[in-house]
């Protein structure tokens, strides 16, 4: 491998109003090698990789970038993508109306005679590019069909058709299924054998161990260090030591389980799938969570953990749903979000910038939004209380933010999902469902939210955890449901479950089902 710096950025500065985002961040990033990027949420990565792209474009920060030999001075993304830079974002830029290969090639379409778009041609070169990324699907297909690991994919190839020499992924896998991620790490090897140079920010320590040939890590806007990562042992640790700067001795705070009595209880539970005339997306699901008790859910992508989730909570999602809910032993009409909320249940989407948040309100008025009947007076908010309590949360949770008063969408993955835990928390459940509670958020992040969950179940809550990460529902549940198919297929409390038991009731299709159906 060629170990001459593709890119040098040097003493990189940003300040936004009241907060420094970078200072004095260095990177350099060989050719033709895979470079990661960690740090806690909030830490300055993106901000660092939007500098690089032109996002923020030259004179809106101090210090020198320096890709193959020269000085750079992008005034905007167009100028760093005509150099061979390309980003692509967490947040998918995509136009779902339009076909796979309008969308790699929008904004730079082939043109035919009289400079008009070659429709043949640019479905002709789709095709090409979609082959090197490993995706079999018909150029004309809409990209509102394809799920999101093929969506990342499109994303890949549309970057190769910039004729990309250095390629910015950030955090590429934190939606994507354990195929998908594989799939999307195989295809990034294979452009490392092609020379192109690729960065990638992720919070999967395991997956950066697998792919990465050296790791930057940056903590409070600064350069921490760069690990050669062949070079050393133990490199998780290392990293995590760097990104929060103390030893996690535990991945998962410890706690004492001392469950009481059945608090909810969902017996017979089915849901219908809202479009699709006859397809069950959960079947006769029946469990219960004590006071005091973590209780996690775990199955494949597409088993109706989420659906099964957002049903009980308010009938969010699906049709003739039928079942009964109950808490405390008295059974509860769910049948809306109020009614659920009112008789004591809280969900945490695993989707907090579709459905968990506000994005454009300040974090006061999120916070408070599951809750402003307690804030009402006559019919009126109380703003100073709202304001008051806005702040005890964010300085409860340790919300990194200078004023609950700043806009949500400014801030981190991890701030905002403490943002959407604390605007369910202010409602006082009873029951709360997490779903997903530390997708796309760092070490540091996850260990906080393990702790506020300790918090919530020592008051004697029941907390619910949804989990695409094994380890994760392992470390933190007393007991563990599996749903495959739309059915529990197992309940086995953690002293007795591992990994691999779980997986095989995870993909245990339940064929006693079918015999009591006459």
């Amino acid at each position: 491998m060629d170990v001459t710096p593709i890119l040098e950025m040097r003493d990189i500065t940003k300040t936004f109003p009241g907060v420094k985002a970078l200072q004095n961040v260095t990177l350099t990033v060989n050719r033709g090698e895979i470079h990661a990027i960690c740090g806690e949420n909030g830490a300055g990565k993106s901000t660092l990789m939007k500098v690089l792209s032109g996002v923020y474009p030259h004179g809106t920060y101090e210090g020198e970038i320096v890709f193959e030999g020269e000085v750079m001075s992008f005034g905007s993304i167009n100028d760093s993508e005509a150099r061979g830079i390309v980003i692509i974002h967490q947040e998918l830029a995509l136009s779902p109306y339009l076909s796979v290969a309008e969308n790699i090639f929008l904004g730079n379409e082939q043109r035919g005679a009289g400079g008009l778009i070659d429709w043949n041609l640019t479905n002709a070169e789709a095709a090409k590019l979609l082959a090197r990324v490993g995706l079999a699907e018909n150029p004309t297909t809409p990209i509102s069909q394809l799920g999101v690991g093929k969506q990342q994919l499109v994303e890949i190839a549309k970057a190769l058709s910039k004729d990309v020499r250095l390629l910015i992924l950030d955090e590429p896998t934190a939606a994507l299924n354990d195929n998908d991620s594989e799939h999307l790490l195989d295809l990034l090897r294979h452009l490392k054998g092609q020379g192109i140079t690729s960065i990638i920010i992720s919070h999967k320590l395991g997956e950066i161990e697998e792919i990465a040939d050296a790791t930057t890590i940056i903590r409070d806007g600064r350069t921490i260090e760069t690990i050669v990562m062949r070079e050393h042992d133990n490199v998780q640790d290392r990293i995590i030591r760097g990104m929060v700067g103390r030893d996690l001795e535990h991945r998962y705070p410890e706690r004492e389980s001392t469950p009481g009595e059945v608090l909810l209880s969902v017996e017979h539970w089915s849901v219908q799938h809202p479009t699709q005339l006859g397809r069950t997306i959960v079947d006769d699901a029946s469990f219960y969570v004590r006071a005091g008790e973590v209780v996690g859910i775990a199955g494949l992508m597409g088993a109706g953990r989420t659906e099964l989730a957002m049903s009980i909570f308010g009938h969010s999602y699906g049709r003739d749903i039928a079942g009964r809910v109950s808490v405390h032993g008295r059974v509860v009409d769910t049948s809306t979000v109020a009614k659920a909320i009112d008789a004591g249940i809280a969900y945490a989407t695993e989707d907090r910038k579709r459905y968990g948040l506000n994005l454009i309100e300040d974090i006061r008025r999120n916070i408070s939004a599951a809750g402003l009947r307690k804030l009402a007076s006559r019919g009126w908010v109380n703003g100073n209380e709202e304001l008051k309590v806005a702040e005890e949360f964010r300085a409860s949770l340790g919300v990194r933010t200078p004023s609950v008063l700043s806009v949500v969408g400014t801030l981190s993955g991890g701030n905002q999902q403490k943002v959407v835990l604390a605007k369910w928390l202010f409602t006082e459940p009873e029951v709360l469902i997490l779903d997903e509670p530390t997708r796309g958020i760092d070490v540091g992040a996850k260990f906080e939210i393990y702790q506020l969950i300790n918090r919530m179940v020592a008051a004697g809550k029941a907390v619910v955890v949804i989990s695409s990460e094994l380890p994760e529902i392992l470390g933190t549940c007393d007991r563990i449901y599996t749903l495959a198919y739309g059915r529990i297929t197992g309940e086995v409390p953690v002293a007795q479950a591992t990994q691999e038991n779980l997986m095989e009731l995870m993909t245990q299709e339940r064929v006693e089902r079918k015999e009591s159906v006459r």
